[in-house]
């Protein structure tokens, strides 16, 4: 996948490659004939560009590697559903990347229930520890969280800042209800267009 797979260096054509030649070596050092090819497409979570670009491909083979995220392995099953599908990266999160701080850190869970307008564009429920809607905790000390030995900063003091540097405070006193999970339950669909 060349987009966030290969953004984060999970799994891009350069990964691939790298892929392919430890494969090589192992199948070579156990006396195993097996062939490995190595491709990679724009985006493995869009259904058409992956029967297009891997349709004359995979007809040669046994099995599928895919390095994409857990979307991208179930998009490339559900094309080639009588080949195995197997998946080379464990999915974690939905991030952003910081290039010079060489971080990637989780900023969406994806929720269904976005409320970035009313906290100065950062997401509580994902950079809170404890997902609180509605202020920090008692744990913050000095700006930063209990949960992880007071190293990252507390989303909610991020927040207060934030607002308060647009003028916004009052968003920061507004009370959120619970959250409705209802919106956030598996598996998730959305109707494009017609």
């Amino acid at each position: 996948c060349e987009t966030c797979a290969a953004m984060s260096q999970a799994g891009g054509r350069r990964q691939a490659e790298m892929m392919k030649m430890l494969l090589d070596l192992k199948f070579k050092l156990e006396g195993q004939g097996n062939e490995v090819e190595a491709t990679s497409v724009l985006r493995q979570c869009d259904k058409g560009i992956v029967k297009d670009g891997l349709s004359d491909l995979v007809k040669d083979y046994d099995a599928i590697l895919s390095m994409a995220c857990g979307a991208g392995v179930q998009t490339v099953a559900e094309v080639f559903p009588d080949k195995p599908v197997l998946p080379a990266c464990n999915t974690t999160m939905i991030g952003s990347h910081d290039r010079e701080e060489g971080l990637i850190s989780e900023f969406c869970k994806a929720c269904g229930n976005c409320i970035l307008h009313e906290t100065g564009g950062i997401c509580p429920l994902t950079r809170c520890a404890k997902g609180l809607l509605n202020g920090p905790c008692g744990g913050q000390a000095g700006g930063k969280c209990e949960v992880g030995g007071w190293t990252r900063d507390c989303a909610w003091v991020l927040i207060y800042k934030r607002l308060k540097e647009q003028g916004k405070l009052d968003l920061f006193r507004k009370f959120r209800p619970p959250r409705d999970w209802s919106v956030s339950q598996s598996p998730r669909q959305v109707r494009m267009g017609a």
